[in-house]
């Protein structure tokens, strides 16, 4: 659906958005978008921009109410698709976030940085995970600085960089072979193959399945637990060297 900017709603666009700004062939582009659409369009992830957008429609200045030519965008980007114009805008220009907008864009970003590197890394003296806490806790001790709108996967290495001094931790896989009955197999196989690649699998003459499962290493704590869970202990398991 089409959003038209009214003007009895003001400046109520710009409630809990932020701006990307660009600057190219002389003019300056603007779109006034959701901050969680800004985030997710540069962690490469999916996003609704049309829904994400406070209006569909490409400024010259937000503030002003001052729209974009279609001619001058044509020119410029070869099209006048706001949505198409919009996501060049997040992806190639400056976003301009309140103290308090960026404050949750940086808190989101190093959440899921701790986390990614939690699912993925190992104490790799004793092979298992470390807690996230801890890896909180180097963060803070090596001052690590976190960029909110870089993405996870461009800022991880170089934060597991800045660790290695303080905390024994690598990127690591690991690959469990596991045995279930065919009921238990019946409850847990999609879990399964949510925490990773199944290598492996074959049913045994008994009735039992067995499988090997490839998963990131800080992520098999996680998975004994669900199958314990799903199987009531019922579950045989074993890191394969």
């Amino acid at each position: 659906m089409v959003k038209e900017l009214r003007k009895e709603r003001g400046l109520g666009i710009f409630e809990n958005k932020v701006i990307a700004r660009l600057e190219k062939g002389g003019e300056s582009f603007e779109v006034v978008v959701e901050p969680d659409v800004v985030q997710a369009i540069r962690d490469g992830e999916e996003a609704d921009l049309e829904k994400g957008m406070a209006i569909d429609t490409i400024f010259r200045d937000a503030k002003k109410g001052t729209r974009s030519s279609e001619e001058k965008m044509e020119e410029v980007f070869g099209t006048t698709d706001p949505i198409a114009v919009a996501r060049i805008l997040i992806e190639e220009g400056d976003i301009q976030v309140t103290t308090e907008q960026r404050r949750k864009m940086l808190e989101a970003k190093r959440r899921s940085i701790i986390d990614t590197i939690a699912r993925n890394a190992i104490n790799p003296q004793s092979g298992t995970p470390h807690p996230p806490q801890r890896i909180e806790n180097a963060m803070a001790e090596a001052k690590v600085n976190v960029d909110p709108f870089k993405s996870v996967d461009e800022q991880v290495q170089d934060v597991l960089a800045a660790l290695q001094p303080l905390l024994p931790i690598r990127f690591e896989k690991v690959k469990i072979a596991v045995k279930l009955s065919a009921e238990d197999c019946a409850k847990c196989y999609g879990d399964m193959k949510a925490f990773g690649r199944i290598l492996q699998e074959e049913w045994q003459k008994s009735g039992f399945w067995i499988g090997v499962i490839e998963m990131p290493a800080g992520m098999q704590t996680d998975f004994f637990d669900k199958l314990n869970e799903k199987t009531k202990g019922m579950v045989e398991t074993k890191i394969v060297k």
